[in-house]
């Protein structure tokens, strides 16, 4: 959730409402501190019994009954043998458990059997400790150390005898750990008042090579994902359920905080990290942050973790204007033309680092060395693009975190000696970095495997785990169809404790081949080859407050092409030609054919299909092979009449029938109906998509498990190509190619 829980904007919402005639006095406001300063003054004793009462839904207390309620579910959830569930909810158990108690105690015990049974022998062997050191009843603790010999015995026949003492896996270089948040030689930082900072290359760069990594400055964990993973039980287990809150390193055994039911960790070292830096201010407020939403959580945490002498070093830092030209449209948060030329903002140079206005890269790098607060705090907030009510909202959402730190004495005590002489420093900094995050902040993602062990092919989706702000890459300009792609690092590196302050690394590199003298351009989110024109230009503007003049957006409005080409893979039933659009109708593309459908009658059809598509995944899902198998054909039949197989329907079709055929082990058949999928996601996103990557390794991987050795060799390449091009190298996609090769290239040497 990044904005406000709904019963919190409706309450502030009302608050807009009652201001009447004081609402044009607050809409000509235009600095932050006198803002944040108005809406303070708004705040009543009411409003602080509401937020209570919301908040009330989003417990963080520690709970015996929860507790114990969710150490039974994980028992239930071991004796089916579902010990990642198990795991889970032992997880829930130790989170809601109090400190020093046999509770607790139990639940680590339980969840050590779990562990091992998973095959995590170091993990189970740190719960088997915990459990001990939190009181672990003396009448059971054999059947702890029975445990621990096995666990000890697995890992000396796997030749790990030394359990580790770090509880993070990744793994990196300290020349690696150099070279974050550092831009290489052949990419330099160059500033024009139509583009603000960018990024351009010096050098020519070919596709698929790493430009530079990036440190996440901040970022917070998404509760739940949209795409939760339900048990046999119906419980459901969300981001925060799987993922260190300090890392984002992924875990079965997290470490719980001390003083709240939600905040978990990989291991004690994120705890002490979490608490030290930000979390012992907002334990205290935990459900109100959960209440008020992602944005509001993360700019209050950016402030907080910057520290008070940094905040104020940028703050006292002169702000120099630079003219923009009228109508400039930009594509990133540096400087931008609010409201059709209503207002100039300024470009923030930071005089004490003696930042002139050149294009020089090493002026303009200054403020990211050493201090990377001062460069995120550089970037616009875009105060009146901000509609005035949302103005308000936002406003009021963090004047209120301010009131109830102030009210539970979570205040940090050099913020509060700062406040009693300026009043609004923490809230109106925070305030700011709120504003700017909806043009800067970043989606921190990973792919999801739905476990189901019947299936020979599981379910993958991206989630949006956590919005982290990145320093270097809100440099980087919007394209719809960018020369750049992003992947992300989490979890921590026990070698170099200096890098582990950060745990989410993002790694930027070319998507193609990139000329000298080119700008480096990432994607915001609508991308040329899922959204049509008219859709880009109304997101980005709507969200960004830019009206986007990539190459592909000039081509497709010069061109009247706004409409994606998919729009045109419609076929007619008589003929079997494309058909063409009309006002409300779709007509053969021959003029004497003759053929005409409505588009109501059309899109009904059409949403018919996806509903048997939608059926059929369900059924497979449940292991329901044969009639998940019946519906697809006749979902099939249904699309050839009236959709060509260039469609992303037919694409789906297509694929979803792969996986039936792949888990009951017909792997011809699965391969010809994968191939049909491919053509259609090929034209749907690009020779050189990511998309494309990913269902050629499926390829790959159907091939070889049908021992096709010679059809696995010829895709593999393209497939590890593509995947290169936009995954991180130690990516599961990539590792697995890696092995499929080295097994196939061994097969054919041995016959």
């Amino acid at each position: 959730m990044d904005f406000p829980s709904p019963d919190w904007k409706q309450h502030v919402e009302q608050k807009w409402t009652q201001l009447g005639n004081v609402k044009k006095e607050f809409s000509l406001l235009s600095e932050i501190e006198t803002i944040f300063n108005f809406a303070q003054t708004q705040i009543q004793q009411e409003d602080l019994k509401t937020l209570c009462r919301i908040s009330e839904r989003y417990p963080v207390k520690k709970s015996v009954e929860y507790a114990t309620k969710f150490k039974d579910q994980g028992n239930l959830s071991f004796k089916n043998n579902d010990y990642t569930s198990a795991a889970l909810y032992y997880s829930k158990g130790v989170c809601h458990a109090r400190k020093n108690t046999e509770q607790l105690s139990l639940c680590y015990a339980n969840r050590s059997a779990a562990l091992f049974h998973l095959g995590l022998y170091n993990k189970c062997l740190e719960d088997i400790q915990r459990a001990f050191d939190e009181g672990y009843p003396s009448h059971l603790q054999r059947k702890l150390l029975d445990r621990r010999k096995k666990c000890v015995d697995q890992l000396k026949e796997q030749k790990q005898s030394k359990v580790p003492s770090s509880e993070h896996q990744a793994q990196q270089t300290a020349d690696e750990k150099d070279a974050i948040s550092c831009l290489p030689a052949g990419i330099s930082v160059q500033f024009s008042p139509e583009k603000g900072r960018h990024l351009l290359a010096t050098d020519k760069k070919s596709a698929g090579e790493v430009l530079f990594k990036d440190k996440a400055f901040c970022f917070v964990l998404i509760p739940g994902d949209g795409h939760h993973t339900k048990t046999s039980k119906g419980d459901i287990f969300g981001t925060e359920h799987r993922y260190c809150h300090h890392c984002l390193c992924q875990t079965l055994s997290i470490v719980p905080c001390v003083g709240c039911s939600y905040a978990q960790y990989c291991g004690q070292w994120c705890a002490a990290e979490a608490w030290r830096q930000y979390h012992s201010w907002e334990c205290p407020i935990g459900s109100e942050l959960l209440a008020l939403g992602v944005l509001a959580h993360l700019a209050l945490r950016m402030a907080l973790k910057a520290e008070l002498k940094v905040v104020q070093r940028a703050r006292g830092c002169h702000f120099r204007k630079v003219n923009v030209l009228p109508g400039a449209a930009l594509a990133n948060s540096d400087v931008k033309n609010e409201q059709s030329g209503s207002l100039e903002e300024n470009l923030y140079s930071l005089s004490e680092l003696n930042i002139e206005q050149s294009s020089s890269s090493s002026d303009y790098l200054n403020c990211y060395y050493g201090t990377p607060y001062l460069g995120i705090y550089s970037l616009l907030p875009h105060v009146l693009n901000h509609s005035p009510s949302l103005r308000f909202l936002l406003a009021f959402t963090m004047a209120m975190l301010c009131e109830r730190l102030k009210e539970v004495e979570s205040l940090p005590e050099i913020w509060q000696c700062c406040e009693q002489e300026s009043g609004s420093m923490l809230g109106s900094t925070a305030l700011r970095h709120m504003m700017q995050l909806r043009c800067n902040a970043q989606a921190v993602t990973a792919i999801r495997v739905k476990e189901n062990t019947r299936l020979a092919v599981q379910s993958t989706w991206e989630v949006r785990i956590a919005t982290a702000v990145f320093p270097l890459l809100s440099l980087l300009n919007h394209s719809c169809c960018p020369n750049t792609s992003i992947s992300f690092s989490l979890g921590l590196n026990s070698d170099v404790p200096a890098f582990s302050a950060s745990g989410v690394t993002v790694t930027i590199r070319t998507s193609k081949d990139v000329s000298a003298g080119d700008e480096l351009l990432h994607c915001y989110g609508p991308h040329c080859r899922r959204l049509d024109v008219m859709e880009r230009q109304r997101l980005l503007f709507e969200q960004y407050f830019f009206h986007c003049y990539c190459k592909a957006c000039e081509t497709e409005l010069a061109a009247g092409n706004w409409k994606l080409a998919s729009a045109s893979y419609l076929k007619c039933e008589k003929c079997g030609n494309s058909l063409q659009e009309s006002t409300h109708m779709h007509m053969c593309s021959l003029p004497f054919c003759g053929y005409q459908i409505s588009n109501v009658e059309l899109q009904r059809r059409i949403q018919k299909i996806q509903s048997h598509l939608d059926q059929a995944f369900e059924l497979l899902e449940n292991y329901k092979l044969d009639r998940a198998l019946n519906v697809l054909k006749g979902a099939t039949t249904q699309a050839d009449c009236i959709l060509m197989k260039m469609h992303p329907v037919q694409g789906k079709l297509a694929d979803a029938t792969a996986r039936v055929y792949a888990t009951i082990g017909d792997w011809k058949e699965a391969a010809s109906h994968l191939k049909h999928s491919i053509t259609a996601v090929r034209s749907q996103y690009g020779e050189d998509s990511v998309e494309l990557g990913q269902q050629l390794f499926k390829l790959t991987q159907v091939y070889f498990n049908g021992r096709d050795r010679q059809s696995a060799l010829s895709v593999i390449s393209r497939a590890q190509h593509l995947l290169s091009l936009h995954c991180d190298l130690h990516s599961e996609e990539l590792q697995e190619l890696q092995q499929i090769e080295a097994c196939l290239h061994a097969a054919v040497s041995a016959l």
